[in-house]
């Protein structure tokens, strides 16, 4: 079974999260059931509903959250200049203008930069995976849908 790839950040995000949403969450939601079992016959209590699906969304949350810390492997980050797990990438497209550049994450989909105008791309995706150990300046081609393309490594930084 793949592990889960996760920076350190997204590792004690997601712990910290597990850890108020198993004691915190349930009590709270808890509370919300009672009280609105308290308003009388359940049939027809709009309050009660929306409270028992609030608890299985955060049921669900809290499975989820606890397969990936099961089968979590903590990442180290990429060497300065070089594409890898946890890495901001700014790229464009060859015979696109600089200014049409874009910027993503290469990493498991919970890293969650503080950044939050850059969307997420898997390393096993064909321009993920092109991508990885890539250097600043490099220009790099994988197979698309349509043929295979070319992108140019504008810039990295490393996502906190």
């Amino acid at each position: 079974m793949a592990k889960h790839q996760l920076s350190q950040a997204a590792h004690d995000r997601l712990t910290a999260e597990f850890t108020d949403l198993t004691t915190r969450g349930r009590i709270q939601v808890a509370d919300k059931i009672e009280r609105a079992r308290e308003m009388g016959d359940l049939k027809e209590n709009g309050d009660y509903h929306a409270a028992k699906d609030e608890q299985g969304h955060m049921e669900g949350r809290i499975r989820q959250i606890e397969s990936f810390l099961e089968d979590a492997e903590i990442i180290p980050p990429a060497p300065d200049g070089v594409v890898g797990l946890g890495t901001i990438v700014t790229i464009v497209y060859d015979g696109d203008a600089d200014s049409d550049a874009e910027r993503y994450l290469i990493g498991h989909v919970e890293e969650r930069p503080e950044a939050g105008d850059v969307s997420v791309m898997s390393p096993s995706s064909p321009l993920g995976s092109s991508l990885l150990g890539a250097k600043k300046g490099a220009t790099v081609s994988y197979d698309a849908p349509n043929g295979k393309l070319k992108v140019k490594v504008l810039d990295t930084q490393t996502a906190r």
